[in-house]
């Protein structure tokens, strides 16, 4: 892999997937950007990083109007940009019925019109580079919904319909586009995962507890970035459901039924 001396922008850096991503880009000799809400929880990443350059920026993806001045702010720190990782976002446990619609309006928020606001916001710079790349951290939700979690996947879904456009529209700019759809890892998605009435969860699922470790994630993941793959699952037995759904809909409909999601 070759990020040495890349500038590359990881937001949910502050714990999980995006910690581990941070620290693994660190490893391999990046300039780091850490962006999340919590300020001090980016400095203790910041410092796990050492020796790499960390420019901690905090912000919030649900403040859309906020994020171009965020793009410039790295640009004017670093004059460039290489890599935009949009990890932030958050997740969901509750059934549809019993959720409000302003739960499911601040998913598509953060999830959804962050992320493609955060990317609009960097791609002139990425472009007029001619290089770079823009990884996003969806969902194997992002794939085919399941219980407890359906706006959640509808915010994924979307990321999927937009980045795959987006990848066909930057075609011989020297820009790409990487989706990646982790399975069950085992961070605090679960714990703060919003309710039917936006209120977290506070809870470890068993499934997420069980999941594999997010510096696994991340050491499975950066490969994927490195190649310009375009779409990755990275998980356990359960990425194998991109492949039952796709060929046997009717089997997978019902396994989902009975699956244990929680």
């Amino acid at each position: 892999m070759n990020f040495q001396n890349q500038v590359v922008w990881v937001t949910g850096a502050s714990s999980g997937i995006g910690e581990a991503l941070a620290k693994a880009f660190a490893r391999e000799g990046a300039r780091l950007v850490l962006s999340a809400r919590n300020e001090a929880e980016l400095h203790r990443v910041a410092a796990a990083c050492a020796p790499a350059e960390v420019l901690v920026l905090p912000l919030d993806l649900a403040e859309a109007a906020s994020l171009s001045a965020k793009a410039q702010q790295v640009v004017a720190h670093y004059s460039r940009l290489d890599v935009l990782v949009n990890n932030g976002g958050v997740s969901q446990r509750s059934l549809a019925l019993e959720t409000s619609l302003d739960v499911d309006r601040r998913l598509m928020e953060v999830n959804y019109f962050g992320t493609v606001a955060l990317t609009k916001a960097v791609l002139p710079q990425l472009l007029q580079q001619r290089s770079g790349r823009v990884v996003t951290i969806s969902s194997l939700v992002g794939k085919f919904g399941t219980p407890y979690r359906s706006a959640y996947a509808a915010s994924k879904h979307a990321l999927h319909g937009f980045f795959d456009s987006l990848r066909a529209e930057l075609h011989g700019s020297g820009v790409g586009i990487t989706i990646i759809c982790p399975g069950f890892i085992r961070t605090g998605v679960s714990i703060n995962a919003l309710t039917g009435d936006g209120r977290a969860l506070g809870t470890m699922d068993d499934a997420t507890e069980k999941g594999l470790a997010p510096e696994e994630f991340a050491r499975r993941a950066l490969p994927f970035i490195a190649r310009g793959e375009p779409e990755a699952y990275i998980g356990g037995k359960e990425t194998l459901g991109v492949y039952l759904k796709r060929f046997a809909p009717g089997i997978f409909a019902k396994l989902l039924a009975r699956a244990k999601v929680r």
